[in-house]
């Protein structure tokens, strides 16, 4: 089998196509014949050194995809060869034509999502269902910011946040992502790229603040996200690429937080509970994973520097 390997961390084009042997599924595993791959951020921060590795040297990237499950494993229960699968999670890498997966990593892909679509699930929609509930503590009717919000995080969260009842506004640049993000069901849309946008928000919020924004670029934006919070009003920090500084007494008389968050350290009975909801959205067509570009899987290092631009419109995804 072909799969993607890192023999040192550094630039995107140490990764290489190279000929692996084939994989063989253990106690509870299962092998996922892969039809798409989902690029993340994190993957390029694992590539480049700069974010604890996923084990020795050498290694296949990569968490998210969608394909058909090809051997199970002695012990698994509720899966069986070829079942339409994506993954949140994996254990050999996903950027390869056969991917190892834990049972508990493997969640079923309903006839209505496209393989490329369930590429786009694992990291972007749990980690926007995680920022918003588990995290935010998000309720019917809060409004909520979401910045960089035509990128695979940002589109998630605007799907979930509007099919759960909150007022919601995005941000982007280009007038093709700032349609996106309407399209996917923000209320109104603001331009990131334009000097003094956040001061619209008293106006949108009718002078009430931003009960919660979930923030893709906290060492740009988190200091003016203070400002617009809304009494009790928190932002979950997603996304950073270096230090900030901000004013602490901006939380102080509105009683707000900053929280953190890595998807990586839901617990199971969360992961469990956005799964869950992930899948019903999918099945009820709430939800509608957007692919901006697909790419052959030989195109890794170009997917790396494509994921990391200005601009972002969906999701990357991978072909084998």
């Amino acid at each position: 089998m072909k799969a993607i390997r890192v023999h040192q961390v550094g630039a995107p084009e140490v990764m290489r196509l190279e000929e692996i042997p084939d994989l063989k599924p253990g106690q509870s595993q299962v092998v996922v014949a892969m039809k798409a791959i989902g690029v993340n951020p994190v993957d390029t921060y694992i590539r480049s050194g700069n974010y604890p590795l996923r084990g020795d040297l050498p290694f296949t990237p990569g968490f998210d995809g969608a394909g058909v499950i090809e051997q199970v494993g002695p012990g698994v229960g509720h899966l069986q060869a070829g079942d339409r699968v994506y993954l949140s999670g994996c254990l050999s890498g996903s950027y390869a034509e056969k991917v190892l997966c834990e049972e508990s990593q493997v969640y079923p892909l309903p006839a209505n999502t496209s393989f490329a679509q369930g590429a786009a699930l694992g990291i972007p929609y749990s980690t926007a269902w995680y920022g918003l509930f588990c995290r935010a503590q998000a309720q019917p009717g809060d409004f909520v910011l979401i910045h960089g919000a035509s990128g695979g995080v940002g589109s998630a969260a605007v799907q979930i946040a509007r099919a759960a009842g909150l007022r919601v506004t995005g941000t982007a640049s280009s007038d093709k992502g700032k349609a996106l993000v309407l399209k996917n069901g923000a209320h109104q849309v603001l331009d990131h790229s334009q000097p003094g946008y956040l001061e619209r928000i008293p106006e949108l919020t009718c002078k009430h603040g931003m009960d919660v924004v979930l923030e893709m670029l906290a060492d740009v934006n988190l200091g003016k996200d203070l400002t617009i919070l809304a009494p009790g009003g928190r932002v979950v920090v997603i996304g950073c690429r270096g230090t900030v500084e901000i004013n602490p007494r901006e939380t102080m008389g509105r009683n707000a937080a900053i929280l953190g968050l890595v998807i990586f350290n839901a617990t199971a009975a969360e992961r469990r509970r956005i799964h869950a909801a992930l899948g019903a959205g999918l099945e009820n067509g709430s939800l509608n994973p957007v692919v901006g570009r697909e790419m052959p899987l030989k195109d890794a290092p170009e997917a790396h520097h494509a994921v990391m631009a200005k601009g972002a419109y969906g999701k990357i995804v991978l072909v084998p």
